[in-house]
């Protein structure tokens, strides 16, 4: 999915129409047929495991009763409250960063998206271990007084941790549309006695309306498919009741069919919002508007902010680390450290290499041509993303159990795993290596035929190095979401094979809070470092 903001395009695929923007207009003539047979194949993979959860829901009956709607009212409520609420912290420290003379702001532009680093799963945790016996927060009252806090659950603390951590979602595009808009409305208003209050109802708060309810879509998605936050903090949401009955295929297919068709109108609707995009003034100087009086006050708001969102998990995980190393009870193996980063290496770098060359004829059919082949392509690659890992991984167990022979034989393998990496990550592929396809300019290609150049010699020695930079950045795009990825994970890999994602959880979940904090500072780190690299530094105005 993708957000109306330059900012979080990375973040998502897009359709074809909107690759070509600004770049030579997509061909109407037909694509080559083997261009397109390769497109319909691959296309077949992304879209096998949604047509078996349907097919397969409806085999095993749908139901309708309270018992089954339940998780997914729970689900929604979830998800709106979190939307709703990211929607007002994105936006207000968006304002904050870009149209604010708050201190050190450029500074605070960068805090405020860090916290897409740190995965639902570990903000979960983080909470967790923070209020935990022998935890941050009780050893900081302990000179007051000792006090042990009941365990942490249920829908404040999902809503807590999710809106902490997903904010970004909506601070991006904001922050990107707010840089894009020219001062003079503002200032034409404020000349004429119009207050700060007033001009950013009636004039900047309608500009941005889009890049607003785009983000907070986004949200909306993540927080339907999360399945980490959820299932520590306990809080019955669909993704709780389809891991809790992976085996029971009579409850766990309607359920995953019920998100995957929550998941499939957040996508229509995003797609809706961001149908009518404004256009952007590009080398503006943003208007700033002195807070005076209120200065203090927002520094203590987007101090809050930073520090609930990156600074406490980061203060929580450092904690548990250093009690650990100090009180020798619970020491990190560092040999199991580097073999569970090298796993989670090999398996995201796998992904991304394959999902770069899945995405590269994908590509250059949804950039280059018109049609209905282009288009239905393109939909059915941002179908994998749209459809929750964790329903996507339970499809795949469903074909390689139910089908026998080969199929059989691949369940629970590294092959598998990649496939489902490549399935639920392709479009974030699709959507860097469009954009460098749809810049190639027709004259290098032309030339190069006129001197006799072949059509596989132009692909290699011209296109390719020119699409270079997109195909890295969209490997960098898979590489990060495979390696926080949980759900499919825990489901799919190998007997014995473990992730850094999936030994925090089992870490967590035995309350092996050292060896838990340990790895997570590992994988919060290589993510933040990702992150800086592929969203922060992309973002306008913050490299």
């Amino acid at each position: 999915m993708t957000s109306p903001g330059s900012s979080t395009a990375a973040l998502g695929p897009t359709d074809g129409s909107e690759v070509g923007n600004g770049r030579p207009p997509r061909r109407a003539t037909r694509p080559p047929w083997p261009l397109v047979a390769t497109c319909a194949a691959i296309s077949l993979v992304f879209v096998l495991p949604l047509v078996v959860v349907v097919v397969r829901a409806i085999d095993v009956g749908l139901r309708f009763d309270a018992d089954s709607l339940a998780p997914a009212g729970r689900s929604l409520l979830l998800a709106s409250t979190v939307a709703a609420a990211t929607a007002v912290v994105g936006t207000a420290a968006a304002w904050l960063a870009v149209r604010s003379d708050l201190p050190a702001r450029r500074l605070w532009a960068v805090l405020f998206a860090l916290p897409l680093a740190i995965p639902s799963y570990i903000g979960a945790f983080c909470l967790q271990a923070a209020f935990a016996t022998g935890g941050l927060v009780t050893q900081a009252l302990s000179p007051l007084a000792t006090v042990t806090f009941p365990r942490v659950e249920g829908f404040w603390a999902a809503f807590t941790v999710l809106t902490a951590l997903t904010y970004p979602y909506v601070y991006l595009p904001v922050a990107a549309r707010l840089r894009g808009m020219p001062p003079s409305h503002e200032e034409s208003a404020r000349l004429l006695g119009s207050g700060p209050l007033v001009t950013f109802r009636r004039l900047v708060l309608p500009q941005v309306g889009a890049a607003v309810a785009a983000g907070s879509l986004l949200v909306f998605l993540y927080v339907l498919s999360d399945f980490g936050a959820v299932q520590l903090l306990r809080y019955d949401t669909l993704t709780r009741v389809i891991f809790a009955n992976q085996l029971d295929r009579q409850i766990a297919l309607p359920a995953a069919l019920q998100l995957s068709a929550l998941a499939l109108i957040v996508v229509v609707g995003e797609r809706a919002v961001r149908r009518d995009p404004q256009a952007s003034a590009h080398g503006v100087v943003p208007l700033q508007v002195p807070l005076r009086r209120w200065r203090a006050a927002a520094v203590m708001a987007s101090g809050a902010v930073v520090g609930i969102g990156l600074v406490a998990p980061l203060l929580v995980l450092a904690y548990w680390v250093l009690r650990g190393l100090t009180a020798q009870t619970e020491r990190p193996d560092l040999g199991e450290l580097v073999q569970l980063t090298a796993n989670t290496a090999v398996v995201s770098l796998s992904a991304a290499a394959v999902a770069v060359l899945v995405a590269l004829p994908l590509a250059f059919l949804v950039a280059r041509y018109r049609g209905v082949a282009a288009a239905t392509v393109n939909a059915v690659v941002v179908l994998g993303f749209a459809v929750p890992g964790l329903v996507l991984a339970l499809a795949l167990v469903t074909i390689a159990l139910g089908g026998g022979g080969l199929l059989a034989a691949l369940y629970q393998t590294t092959p598998l795993l990649i496939v489902a990496y490549v399935i639920h990550f392709g479009a974030q592929a699709l959507r860097s290596v469009s954009v460098g396809v749809a810049a190639l300019p027709d004259s290098l290609s032309d030339a190069a035929r006129l001197l006799g150049a072949r059509r596989l010699r132009r692909l290699l020695t011209i296109e390719l190095p020119l699409v270079r930079p997109s195909v890295m950045a969209g490997g960098g795009l898979v590489l990060l979401s495979v390696a926080k990825e949980l759900p499919a994970t825990l489901l799919l890999a190998p007997a014995g094979f473990a992730t850094l994602a999936t030994r925090i959880w089992s870490a967590t979940e035995d309350a092996f809070w050292t060896d838990a904090s340990v790895m997570a500072l590992v994988l919060v780190a290589v993510s933040g470092l990702l992150t800086w690299l592929l969203v922060v530094r992309r973002a306008d105005g913050l490299g």
